[in-house]
């Protein structure tokens, strides 16, 4: 009797333990509860931390997180509004605010990103497809670019390097994403509290052609600047081609002039030699007559002059019986 009675008293024990642990639940500082009767909610949600009651074995507990939540996004290929395709990759951070509405459409964290993926996908093609790559790669208007100096004056006459003047930047398309996104996930319970660009690339079909046009775009700089060099060694050569012109003409000046005065210095002095008396006059008119004859008359020369010639003035007074052959000239 007395063992059964014990027994009895383990089993009331045990009972009573079960029950008390299936009524006890805990709340965390970072957790908020759904208390479901039967897979309904019952009751406000539990949003204050610490040790609480509900009716054991027929309510279930269903834990909430309050914590700022993270949601990041796969990288996904969308078009600009400049026929650009481009690889968008995203984060987002969210917090449930109205639990209830959360548990009642949504249930789980998996089923909420799962929606936050198609809400903030489909607003991230909407605002991507409305703006130009160029607003959502740059976040300020006044940006100078950085460039190299050697390529300044190149890039300036090819009008390369230069910045597009934006209208927005990526900071409003962001907000734009977000102020649509906030009104749609609101529905849920959920409060979006950021969204970011995370990377934005080309795509991996377009950005061969990307790459051959900066290659390009280089090439011509390469180009102008060999041009340019061309340029100025034909302009250093075309100097080098008239200063040489230059000096020679100069040499040549000088030396006809130097030369002139020699002449005439000559042509003084001769005239003094010869012009001291008439017969002084007649013995350089006879020299000089007779090397012009030694200039023109060879062997077989033929000469038809005018008896008035000064040249036949002393050829017409040689007897040519005085005149030795070649024989009498070889015996003496």
């Amino acid at each position: 009797m007395k063992q059964m009675k014990t027994v009895i008293i383990l089993l009331v024990m045990v009972l009573f333990i079960v029950t008390l642990k299936g009524a006890l639940y805990t709340v965390g500082e970072v957790e908020q509860v759904i208390i479901t009767q039967f897979g309904k909610p019952v009751g406000e949600p539990v949003i204050e931390a610490g040790l609480k009651l509900k009716l054991p074995f027929i309510q279930e507990v269903n834990i909430i997180d309050k914590r700022v939540l993270e949601w990041d996004g796969d990288p996904s290929d969308m078009p600009t509004k400049d026929k650009l395709y481009i690889s968008v990759d995203l984060f987002a951070r969210w917090r449930i605010t109205e639990p209830l509405q959360y548990f009642l459409r949504l249930r789980d964290e998996r089923s909420a990103q799962s929606r936050l993926d198609d809400i903030l996908g489909s607003e991230t093609r909407n605002a991507v497809a409305k703006h130009e790559l160029i607003e959502i790669i740059r976040t300020t208007k006044d940006r100078e670019p950085l460039r190299d100096d050697l390529l300044t004056d190149a890039e300036r006459a090819l009008k390369m390097g230069a910045l597009v003047p934006i209208q927005k930047g990526r900071k409003l398309v962001e907000q734009e994403i977000f102020t649509a996104a906030a009104d749609k996930v609101r529905v849920f319970g959920i409060e979006l509290l950021d969204i970011r660009f995370k990377r934005i690339n080309y795509n991996a079909s377009v950005r061969p052609k990307i790459y051959d046009r900066m290659i390009s775009e280089r090439r011509q700089i390469a180009e102008r600047f060999l041009s340019e060099g061309n340029g100025e060694a034909a302009r250093i050569r075309g100097n080098r081609l008239r200063d040489l012109n230059k000096i020679q003409s100069e040499a040549y000046r000088q030396v006809e002039e130097i030369r002139g005065l020699a002449d005439a210095k000559a042509t003084e002095i001769y005239a003094l030699g010869y012009n001291q008396s008439p017969q002084a006059v007649s013995l350089y008119e006879f020299t000089r007559t007779m090397q012009a004859y030694r200039s023109i008359i060879s062997n077989n020369t033929t000469l038809v002059l005018s008896t008035d010639s000064e040249l036949f003035k002393f050829l017409k007074g040689i007897n040519a019986n005085k005149i030795p052959s070649e024989k009498d000239a070889k015996s003496n």
